[in-house]
């Protein structure tokens, strides 16, 4: 028999709350769950792991708008529109990662020439 997951359950899996899951159904940025018995969700590992693939999306600060069109993309079986809109957010990642990147680098020298000045060394730089 597969595994069903409550809501509670899966936003302790996903990290997402239950009032986001809630949100993000209704919106339809993921699909409605099936249910229990009692009427209550009812979440296929499958769905559970769709769930947490938008929570990680998000976490990149993909556009809610563009987590739809993925998961539309990804349930109408339109993997050319998939690559498409995860490669452009790739992209998007990779250009903000080489912005942190040079920052990190201007933090750490910056830094660094604080701690020589609070050790007494004076720099030319």
């Amino acid at each position: 028999m597969e595994s069903v997951y409550t809501i509670a359950e899966v936003a302790e899996r996903t990290g997402l709350s239950q009032d986001t899951i809630r949100y993000y159904e209704k919106i339809k940025v993921l699909p409605p769950p099936g249910r229990s018995g009692n009427g209550q969700r009812a979440y296929s590992k499958p769905e559970l792991d769709r769930v947490h693939f938008v929570a990680i999306l998000k976490r990149t600060h993909m556009p809610l708008r563009s987590i739809q069109d993925y998961i539309q993309a990804s349930s109408a079986a339109d993997y050319d529109q998939c690559y498409s809109v995860l490669e452009e957010h790739q992209r998007l990642i990779e250009d903000q990662l080489a912005e942190l990147t040079t920052a990190l680098e201007l933090m750490k020298y910056k830094l660094n020439n604080f701690q020589e000045l609070k050790d007494g060394k004076f720099l030319d730089k």
